[in-house]
């Protein structure tokens, strides 16, 4: 059977990958992923053949994965968070794409059974630690320009501060990469309160975790590292403060009916 499963693992703590992700993972032969997802899955990877691509190496990662489907090992192509959520899934179905445009020669690889399972995303796990963040309409953006002009990115952040979206940014700041977040803090002051409430959420369900809630006017990306969610609510987005307990949530209008 010619089978790739392409698995979420969620954004770090075990106990959050969902049954099926194991089931997936436990039907496979052959794993296929960063290391690091590998370690944080456990004992459900053990007996299994590890193919470990370090970063940087995604299309090779993905070529890897559909040529040994192609090849009858039933396969799990690995990423945390959800994986067609700024990884590996849209690569898989990219190169489909391409071998059906003539553009690769691996016909194989259209034989192949594809099953997506998702996950629990990194902006998912940062809005449960603080309340109900994402309570009303939002949006993700990457700040990340290597595949994206920047200029697009900077048209998306304009756009999203004019529709008063609560925007989480993926990628805020790499090591070589460290202004694009207090640009985009600048251009969402335009259009919410300096006061506007920040999650800054770093290896958010991992033991590490460190979760601060923050103004607008607050953020800046010197407290930031590539590890690290940021969101920021929109206008109407309510920080409460109950003692030692400090909660964050985004109202839909239910007040009017309260």
């Amino acid at each position: 059977m010619s089978k790739l499963f392409i698995v979420s693992t969620g954004p770090g703590d075990a106990q959050l990958v969902a049954p099926r992700a194991h089931a997936a993972i436990a039907a496979s032969t052959d794993l296929v992923a960063y290391g690091l997802y590998l370690d944080i899955l456990g004992d459900v990877c053990d007996g299994k053949q590890h193919y470990d691509l370090p970063l940087g190496e995604e299309i090779g990662r993905a070529r890897l994965a559909l040529n040994l489907a192609a090849s009858g090992k039933v396969t799990s192509l690995i990423s945390s968070g959800d994986i067609g959520i700024y990884a590996m899934a849209t690569l898989v179905f990219e190169l489909l794409d391409m071998q059906l445009e003539g553009k690769e020669n691996h016909p194989e690889w259209l034989d192949v059974e594809l099953e997506v399972i998702p996950g629990i995303s990194a902006m998912q796990a940062g809005a449960s630690r603080v309340g109900a963040m994402l309570g009303h309409d939002f949006c993700t953006i990457s700040l990340s320009d290597l595949l994206t002009p920047w200029e697009t990115i900077l048209k998306r952040i304009e756009k999203a501060g004019e529709g008063d979206f609560v925007v989480s940014f993926y990628n805020p700041v790499s090591k070589k990469r460290d202004w694009q977040l207090n640009k985009a803090r600048d251009i969402l002051l335009q259009h919410r309160p300096a006061s506007t409430p920040v999650l800054v959420g770093r290896q958010l369900t991992r033991p590490e975790e460190q979760v601060t809630i923050i103004r607008l006017d607050e953020l800046d990306a010197k407290d930031v590292d590539m590890f690290t969610l940021v969101s920021v609510g929109n206008s109407e987005s309510r920080h409460i403060v109950n003692g030692t307990k400090e909660w964050v949530y985004t109202p839909r209008g239910y007040k009017k009916k309260l």
